[in-house]
């Protein structure tokens, strides 16, 4: 008898554990999706999403033009990786701004 009370014993705690971590993980995603599904948090991820899309498309404009801006960093510069870096970042920020304005920015 003894032995079965000290099995249960050292069961219990074991079972009230992962009980605990489980439904601790479900509430975290819970209260994730709650933020992204409320409107506050959708209108701040897409203006995080269009700021960081206009950031990338600067930085490929100030590239591409930086020397009839006559920035002295850009003078010097491989005008070959100039344009590659700098068509490259267009590209990517105007398909960043893309989806921060259609709305699944989820990649």
């Amino acid at each position: 008898m003894n032995n079965l009370l000290s099995n249960k014993a050292t069961q219990m705690p074991v079972e009230i554990k992962n009980h605990y971590i489980a439904t601790s993980v479900f509430e975290r995603g819970v209260m994730e999706n709650e933020f992204r599904q409320n409107s506050a948090g959708k209108i701040a991820k897409k203006a995080f999403d269009i700021t960081r899309a206009l950031l990338i498309i600067g930085i490929g404009a100030v590239v591409l033009l930086g020397d009839k801006m006559n920035i002295a960093i850009m003078v010097g510069l491989d005008p070959i990786l100039k344009y590659i870096f700098g068509s490259i970042c267009l590209l990517y920020g105007g398909f960043r701004l893309y989806r921060g304005i259609k709305g699944d920015s989820y990649l």
